[in-house]
Formats: C-alpha cells, structure tokens, sequence
C-alpha cells in the first residue's frame, strides 16, 4: 500500500466515524450519547492522523487530540482555529466506552458532531489527493 492509500484509508476511516455518529444521533431512539461522542472523537482523531501523515510523520500513538492538534499546527499554522474543538472532543476518546465515567447532554452530542465534521472538514481542505 503505498503512503496516498494510506492516508486515504485513514480519512475514509474519518468519515466513517463520523457517519456512525450521525446515523446513530439521527435514529436511534434513545440516543446512545457515549457512543455518539465516542465516535466523533474517533473521526477527529483519525482526520489529524491522516494529516500527519500526509506530511510525512507518524501517527502517534495517542488519543490526546490536542497533542496530536499541536503537531499539525507546527506543520500548518492555521489549524489553530481547529484546536479548542480538539480539546472538547479528547475526553471522549476513552472514557464513554466504560460506565459511569461521564455525564454527557444532548447539547454535549450535538457539540460533538459539530466539532468533528469542523475538524474533519478543515484537514479534508489541506490534503489534496487525487
């Protein structure tokens, strides 16, 4: 697989999670709002990782989004508008996949999934795969 697939398969892997999250808001009955959030934390995650690698960095192994933010940032300054929505979205990284680790709203959710498609749109923009 050469790096382009690579990178693809991490934005496609984005873009997946992101659809979870959404499907799962828009139809399931109650809302699974871990699960939700869980998944938009994923989608971002996996946005930031693919950039890194488009610009020839490793993926870290890490779910600290605003670490991961911070190294895209060195890379392209203006990924900072990105940055407090990577910090909103990091604590859903591990802790909704246990019980009673958090109280998460709707409002919480809805947060999420606006921040997620906002990271995901704004790498999305920066790498140019054909």
């Amino acid at each position: 697989m050469n790096n382009n697939d690579i990178i693809k398969e991490w934005l496609r892997f984005s873009e997946t999670d992101l659809a979870a999250a959404q499907h799962l808001y828009n139809n399931m009955y109650p809302k699974p709002l871990e699960i939700i959030c869980y998944h938009c934390e994923q989608s971002a995650e996996k946005a930031l990782k693919g950039f890194l690698i488009y610009n020839g960095l490793e993926s870290p192994r890490t779910h600290d989004l605003p670490l991961l933010c911070d190294k895209c940032v060195e890379l392209n300054s203006g990924l900072e508008k990105i940055y407090d929505a990577c910090e909103f979205l990091t604590i859903y990284g591990v802790q909704p996949r246990y019980p009673y680790q958090l109280d998460i709203s709707v409002i919480d959710t809805e947060h999420a999934l606006e921040y997620a498609k906002y990271i995901y749109v704004h790498i999305l923009e920066l790498i140019n795969l054909v």
